[in-house]
């Protein structure tokens, strides 16, 4: 059995109203990759903000290396050896790479000296960084090397990692998965938070499951499948997304030429972007964060104009009208961020329904707003989609992330759009609520509607989508039927193989041959 490096021992913690944490006990041995599952508000946020110092438990104790644990804050977490990647990374556009690190950094070296050592030790794990080159115009990938890299230059015996492959091409992701085991071969445990079940099979020797804040299993994720271990974490048997097999219908949307300037010296500029799309068909839109794709959505619900193409809905064109306009003719977006964009966090849950549902809901008559009506559209939201809240007074930020998202998705879908499009659909939630945004998609596609799906989750894609393509560098890779795409092949998109369709043809040829 492997030593512990760090054990956890009836770990509590509690807020006004709910227990994030109740009675938490489990060890993690030197150089062993373990996962953390659960679904949303099952505690693994207060777990890890435990471990690196920035939640103080109201019980229980932790041991590292055999010597009591209980950090007060992070510096005193890492001055012990724990080290944490964050899902969102915490870094400065404007700064280089040594900067940004040596900020992340209690005692950074000379800038000459660090600048040698971020090449030495990016190049040795397999991360290669250039520390002179302005954070801005790196990769997702590329920045997320960045914050390991920071936090292998302080040599942790333990590393934290939040969703780290969510940013990455499959490519990408083989080559953090080999620094991982590297890491791991040398010693360091790794804490491995992920929503990617096959990757926690393929990476992970062992996984505690919590729920509702209790460690509710524990096993080798390798002996178990992905839908045994989702089942684990919420209790329940899953429901698998479906849908009945059709034609595609008529042309509803047709973009041709469309391209938009950067709206920040670190954006992306929509290239030539083009696509159809008909009804009863999933277009499903993956890539790298960072490459267009809050752009594309924001061109498509006329959120920004475009200068130049043309956007079509059944003919007509809709490229010069504005959000509401268009939402009056049946285009509906959900945007990627939650708080602020897709839902103000201050307003109540019946304003935020009214906010995007005014138009087709008929909720203001001659200037006036029909509080009733508002109401009674937020609670069939709330009803429909199993959204876990009080009532439709609650403000939306008090709603977690998940219920949130349930929220919004369902304040679009109920208003039966013609052409629905979103972007990270499922962004943050846990498997039983992803599973039931995924039908709803799937079961307004049935209805007859257009929908554009653009995530970073490529089973996701995968499961729904009936063509794909990827955005890279604000371009769209040609379009493929998403049935029998290798992940090889989606990789390439994603990098910004832009002549994959002759790419795709040279190689049946080889076959052939």
């Amino acid at each position: 059995m492997t030593q512990a490096l760090l054990t956890l021992e009836g770990l509590t913690k509690a807020y006004p109203g709910v227990v994030a944490n109740n009675d938490i006990s489990f060890e993690i041995g030197h150089g062993q990759v373990h996962a953390l599952l659960g679904e949303n508000g099952a505690g693994k946020s207060t777990l890890v903000k435990t471990i690196y110092g920035l939640v103080k438990p109201d019980a229980g104790r932790m041991t590292l290396d055999g010597r009591p644990y209980a950090p007060a804050n992070p510096r005193m977490a890492r001055a012990e050896g724990v080290a944490m990647v964050f899902q969102h990374f915490s870094l400065f556009d404007a700064l280089d790479v040594a900067e940004n690190i040596a900020l992340g950094m209690d005692n950074p070296p000379g800038r000459r000296q660090l600048a040698a050592r971020i090449t030495e030790v990016s190049e040795a794990y397999g991360l290669p960084l250039d520390p002179h080159r302005i954070v801005g115009d790196l990769s997702a990938g590329e920045r997320q090397r960045v914050e390991i890299v920071r936090c292998l230059l302080q040599n942790p015996k333990l590393l934290i990692m939040d969703e780290p492959t969510s940013v990455l091409t499959p490519q990408e992701v083989d080559i953090l998965f080999k620094t991982l085991r590297k890491l791991a071969a040398e010693g360091t445990a790794i804490l491995y938070i992920s929503h990617k079940l096959e990757e926690i099979r393929s990476l992970c020797e062992h996984a505690t499951v919590l729920r509702l804040g209790e460690v509710v299993a524990d096993c080798d994720p390798r002996q178990q499948s992905a839908r045994d271990l989702a089942e684990l974490m919420v209790g329940t048997t899953l429901h698998t997304p479906s849908r009945e097999a059709g034609a595609p219908g008529e042309v509803l949307l047709e973009v041709t030429g469309l391209s938009l300037p950067a709206p920040t010296d670190f954006g992306t500029a929509l290239r030539d972007v083009g696509f159809s799309l008909c009804a009863g068909e999933v277009l499903g839109i993956g890539g790298v964060a960072g490459n267009g794709q809050d752009e594309l959505l924001a061109a498509l619900s006329g959120e920004r104009l475009a200068p130049a193409g043309t956007i079509r809905l059944r003919g007509k064109d809709v490229g010069r009208l504005p959000p509401n306009a268009r939402r009056a003719l049946g285009i509906l977006a959900a945007p990627e961020e939650r708080l602020g964009h897709s839902a103000a966090p201050e307003m109540s849950l019946t304003e935020n329904a009214l906010l995007t549902g005014a138009v087709r809901e008929k909720l203001i008559s001659n200037g006036f707003i029909s509080w009733p009506r508002s109401r009674s559209f937020a609670q069939r939201i709330i009803e429909g989609f199993d959204v876990r809240t009080p009532g439709p007074e609650v403000a939306a930020g008090a709603l977690s992330g998940g219920n949130l998202q349930k929220f919004v998705i369902g304040r679009e879908i109920l208003q039966a759009p013609d052409i629905f499009v979103v972007n990270q659909p499922t962004w943050g939630v846990d498997a039983s609520a992803a599973a039931a945004i995924r039908q709803a998609i799937l079961d307004l596609s049935a209805k007859g509607a257009g929908v554009v799906v653009i995530s970073q989750d490529l089973d996701e894609l995968m499961e729904i989508s009936d063509r794909f393509t990827a955005l890279n560098e604000g371009r769209l890779a040609p379009i493929r039927p998403a049935k029998g795409l290798t992940t090889e092949e989606i990789g390439l998109m994603m990098g910004g193989a832009h002549d994959m369709e002759v790419a795709h043809v040279e190689t049946l040829a080889e076959v052939d041959a």
